[in-house]
């Protein structure tokens, strides 16, 4: 006995095009690489830092290689980082948000724009390279080495 059923497969959603795969990652490489910019300049500010701030400025200067650094990684691998993307998404965009709450505060300005900067390469990277393909069932197997 044959049965039939009225319910269409779900449409798979279509792999990005070469040319929006390279522009994505070329994005997160320019991110990651500018990233160093920051993580320079704030190695040179530490050593005029009262003694009470050095710890906490050095952290937040070594998270800008952490951030360049999953920049990167998404740069070689976009859809093998489960998750990465979304951190990082909401990250920046947080600190977008915080930064335009207090911009009378010193500094504020420029991270409103840098973060900005870095949040709208992330999400155009993301749509172009198709981030959220990494949740698909089997996308970290050995198969899918876009």
């Amino acid at each position: 006995m044959t049965t039939h059923t009225d319910i269409a497969a779900a449409p798979a959603v279509a792999a990005p095009t070469r040319w929006q795969d390279r522009t994505g990652r070329v994005l997160m490489a320019i991110t990651a690489a500018v990233t160093l910019v920051p993580f320079v300049e704030g190695l040179t500010r530490l050593g005029d830092l009262p003694e009470e701030l050095i710890l906490t400025e050095y952290w937040r200067t070594c998270a800008y290689i952490v951030f360049a650094g999953m920049w990167a990684m998404l740069a070689v691998a976009p859809r093998k980082q489960r998750g990465m993307w979304e951190l990082l998404l909401f990250h920046k965009i947080a600190v977008t948000v915080q930064a335009a709450f207090i911009l009378d505060v010193p500094r504020a300005e420029l991270t409103l724009i840098a973060d900005a900067f870095v949040s709208a390469t992330t999400i155009a990277a993301y749509l172009l390279c198709r981030g959220w393909h990494t949740w698909r069932p089997g996308a970290l197997g050995p198969n899918d080495n876009r």
